[in-house]
């Protein structure tokens, strides 16, 4: 990936190409290590194992890893960044799982279909099947970006993950782009739990206060990080000027949900929460 990268940055001198050399260092032992640390793996034998399937064209799955932090200043950094194949992976990411839930669940309507397809496919969700699959260790980031926490970040794992499957779909056709999806997500999933279950926090937050005769939560920023592409916003919930919960995200409306969470397990579990 790095001999790819170095030809990206020719044109831009030198700096460039020591820049992506420096930020590379930082991630080529993780890379190479399997997860036995039995021996090293190659890249690329490391994706084939993502795969499960021998790659054609290679330099599509090194896009689909490249952060576009590594290729900042660039102006056309999106023809080699993985936004595109981001872009595509999500348009097939999404026919796959409606064409499997329309066939999961043949009595359902539209709406159930659609909040179900919703849990599967969110950021949080996405980035969770990133890291199962250890994409995190893959990601080709600046140093800046590692340090504040890259991979970790919910969006950039999300994105990875689409952009992964972009690029299966490309190199091996749907059906191959069909059977990673249905490996790493809807055969890990129980669809049956997860339909049921309500995950609209804040939502259940309000009905909490709304019981116990407590006025409406309100959420506040108390802090945001990060570069202004990749902040990470922590929101804090209160309830009568009492702070129950702070929860961070990539977006506001999921820190907010992520803090609505907490707050919800403080009050219906105090004993638990303080210990």
């Amino acid at each position: 990936m790095l001999q790819s990268l170095r030809k990206l940055f020719r044109s831009s001198g030198e700096d460039g190409a020591s820049r992506v050399e420096s930020d590379r260092s930082l991630d080529t032992d993780r890379v190479l290590e399997d997860d036995n640390n039995t021996g090293e793996l190659s890249l690329r034998a490391e994706i084939e194992r993502l795969v499960d399937a021998s790659v054609h064209d290679f330099s599509l799955y090194e896009r689909a890893l490249t952060h576009r932090s590594v290729l900042r200043g660039q102006a056309d950094s999106h023809l080699f960044s993985n936004e595109r194949l981001e872009f595509l992976g999500d348009a097939v990411l999404g026919f796959v799982v409606a064409e499997d839930l329309y066939a999961r669940f043949p009595d359902k309507n539209e709406g159930f279909l659609t909040r179900l397809r919703a849990k599967l496919v969110n950021g949080s969700a996405l980035a969770g099947y990133a890291l199962n699959i250890g994409l995190d260790r893959l990601v080709l980031m600046s140093g800046n970006m590692e340090q504040t926490g890259g991979r970790r970040n919910e969006t950039i794992l999300a994105d990875a993950f689409e952009a992964v499957i972009g690029a299966i779909y490309l190199d091996l056709g749907l059906e191959t782009a069909r059977r990673f999806i249905h490996r790493t997500m809807l055969e890990v999933v129980d669809l049956t739990d997860l339909a049921s279950r309500r995950d609209n926090f804040k939502s259940l937050l309000l009905e909490y206060a709304q019981a116990h005769g407590q006025p409406q939560p309100t959420y506040r920023v108390v802090a945001e990080e990060g570069p202004s592409h990749e902040k990470v916003f922590t929101v804090e919930v209160l309830i009568g000027g009492v702070s129950y919960g702070t929860g961070s995200a990539s977006s506001k409306k999921t820190a907010e949900q992520n803090a609505a969470r907490k707050a919800l397990r403080e009050l219906q579990n105090p004993e638990e929460s303080a210990g």
